[in-house]
């Protein structure tokens, strides 16, 4: 998950929809594609373990706590993002479901790194052996300078430690630089296994394809890998215990050509664009996504929208929370469930009005922006501290919501 986009203001009805025939055109912008055959997605001789593995049996999406409280990168809160670590405390808090963000290495391993470029989450730019791997690249229209996944094996990738990625705001979580590695997503499926068995039920997962279409570009797809290693660990069917998620809506479909696991589509600022609309000439914007009419489209091959919080309210000048948009009301009519991102309990992160004294790293009021956020009707929310929003979820259950 990321917030990367600048944050624009959604305008009060989420904005006007874009002409009938742009949706009708761009439907098939994304199909599966000719891939090798080694890298289908469909099950190979010797790949059919999944049908014999105990997840996949349960309820699906609709049997989760409502709201589901999602650990955004595991307690990235309180651990550095993307790590072991980091999962197993969101797990042992109590969050419903943790979330992972994969990018591939050069040889083709899928691992969890909110972004390819990992300077600031490794100790990569402190290792001489590696000083040569800098580099500048263009990513989704942006110019990056630093060390990226893609440029390492997985081997070498074993060698850095994951460190925190905002030490000045979360100083606390400094304290564990250096001392997990960077995970591949096939040990986050043996890690949830093991863990699903030991406590005795299903360990949930909510796994973003990190810029889908520049890996694609350069002979690094994540979809078919990516549902491989699901059918290989049983996550591939619709009542599996995973979502699937992109900021890119061709992913999406993608993925379910491949898999039957449930997909969201994640959903940045208003006035903001798919990258692989830009790309392939789609004039839509997150704005037509969110109208009527784009909320079908999504719904013809997702069953969620992971909006950004601010288009379910958005913020005024000041800062503040504004007027709820219909948002909720025309993804629920759509059959869509909701997992906005993202709750943080820094003042920095909150709405205005529930930021507390002049520290921006200090704790705000965080329960009483997520009681206004519940208060929408969303289903879910992506938090960096599922303690806090756990907590919030049960008083609003006990003041009588869901």
């Amino acid at each position: 998950m990321t917030q990367g986009a600048p944050r624009t203001t959604a305008r009060r009805t989420v904005l006007g929809a874009a002409g009938a025939a742009a949706f009708g055109a761009s439907a098939g912008l994304a199909g599966a594609g000719t891939a090798q055959a080694a890298e289908t997605g469909r099950p190979q001789d010797g790949d059919h373990r999944g049908h014999d593995r105990g997840n996949g049996n349960g309820r699906g999406y609709r049997s989760l706590p409502v709201p589901t409280v999602i650990a955004h990168r595991g307690a990235s809160g309180y651990r550095p993002e993307h790590t072991l670590g980091s999962y197993q405390h969101a797990l042992d808090l109590g969050a419903h479901v943790i979330e992972q963000d994969l990018v591939p290495t050069k040889d083709g391993h899928l691992v969890c790194r909110h972004e390819n470029d990992i300077t600031g989450t490794t100790d990569v730019a402190s290792r001489p052996e590696f000083a040569s791997r800098r580099t500048t690249k263009s990513v989704d229209g942006a110019r990056l300078t630093g060390w990226f996944t893609e440029d390492f094996t997985l081997a070498e990738l074993k060698t850095l430690r994951a460190t925190e990625r905002i030490p000045g705001t979360r100083q606390e979580n400094t304290l564990y630089d250096g001392r997990w590695a960077v995970p591949t997503f096939e040990e986050v499926l043996r890690w949830a296994d093991e863990e699903g068995r030991r406590r005795g039920r299903e360990v949930w997962l909510h796994v973003e394809t990190k810029h889908p279409t520049y890996f694609r570009s350069i002979g690094l797809a994540l979809e078919e890998r990516l549902a491989r290693l699901l059918r290989r660990y049983g996550r591939h069917r619709a009542n599996s215990p995973v979502f699937l998620q992109s900021f890119e809506p061709s992913s999406i479909q993608r993925l379910s050509k491949l898999v039957d696991s449930p997909g969201v589509v994640l959903l940045s600022g208003a006035d903001t664009r798919p990258w692989d609309f830009v790309q392939a000439g789609d004039p839509r914007t997150v704005a037509d996504l969110v109208t009527p009419a784009g909320l079908r489209w999504i719904a013809s091959y997702a069953q969620g929208i992971g909006p950004t919080l601010d288009l379910v309210i958005p913020r005024d000048a000041a800062g503040k929370l504004g007027t709820s948009t219909t948002l909720v009301r025309d993804a629920h009519a759509q059959g869509l469930i909701l997992h906005p991102y993202t709750q943080r309990n820094e003042n920095t992160f909150l709405p205005a009005e529930f930021r507390r004294g002049t520290d921006p790293a200090a704790y705000g009021d965080a329960f009483g922006a997520l009681k206004a956020w519940f208060g929408t009707g969303i289903d879910g929310i992506f938090s960096d501290n599922a303690d806090t929003a756990l907590l919030a979820a049960a008083d609003f259950r006990e003041a009588g919501g869901r």
